[in-house]
């Protein structure tokens, strides 16, 4: 069966956050007076919903203080919006055009907030060739489990095996997989291409616009 359904990451695949992020984090860190991190341990942890990062970088944290450090975060977070204004990588935004154009269904599946996705997907003019998007709030049961994208098949009437799934991380990877998708990871984010590998990607490009001559149409399921 052939594609028809592209499910994309947004941090670090779809949009340059790493600085966001990782500026954010360390500050969130230091308001909080918890012990620094360096900036790839803040990068390790993206793609993981808030209180995955917090639990990575401080495994001995207690439960309690995990929803004052979200909130930290989020707040500081959209303070630094005005500072640091995110863009699409590379490629992204003609890219989507000509999927979109092709005939693909497009959705974001994120371990952010829906909301954020919503604001970050408008400013960054890729919005129109979104048909939908599943945030952390959306899911129970985030990255690598599959729920982000067997609930986006769902919505979209669409099987796994038309279904690709492109991320910039092993998480990302892991969860198309574990819903039954083909995969594919980018080397432009936050991830290695041996974290991929040994992640099990299908494919592993190196350039958004790949993804246009990709043959997506000839993808064996």
């Amino acid at each position: 069966m052939s594609i028809k359904l592209i499910i994309f990451d947004f941090d670090g695949t779809l949009g340059d956050t790493r600085r966001n992020i990782v500026t954010t984090m360390q500050m969130t860190i230091k308001e909080l007076q918890l012990p620094s991190r360096t900036e790839a341990e803040c990068a390790s942890t993206i793609g993981l919903p808030l209180a995955g990062c917090f639990r990575t970088l401080f495994p001995d944290i207690q439960d309690e203080l995990i929803p004052q450090c979200a909130e930290t975060y989020r707040r500081i977070f959209n303070e630094n919006l005005q500072k640091i204004t995110p863009e699409a990588f590379p490629g992204v935004v003609k890219t989507l055009k000509a999927l979109k154009e092709q005939g693909f269904a497009l959705t974001i599946a994120s371990s952010r907030s829906r909301n954020s996705l919503t604001e970050l997907t408008r400013d960054m003019g890729i919005a129109d060739y979104i048909s939908y998007l599943i945030g952390a709030d959306d899911v129970k049961d985030a990255k690598p489990k599959p729920e982000p994208v067997l609930k986006t098949l769902a919505a979209m009437h669409f099987d796994a095996n038309e279904t690709l799934v492109v991320g910039d991380m092993a998480v990302d990877i892991l969860m198309g997989a574990n819903a039954g998708t083909k995969t594919c990871g980018v080397t432009w984010g936050n991830g290695s291409v041996k974290e991929l590998q040994e992640a099990g990607a299908d494919y592993i490009i190196d350039r958004m616009e790949d993804l246009i001559n990709f043959s997506l149409s000839d993808v064996e399921q």
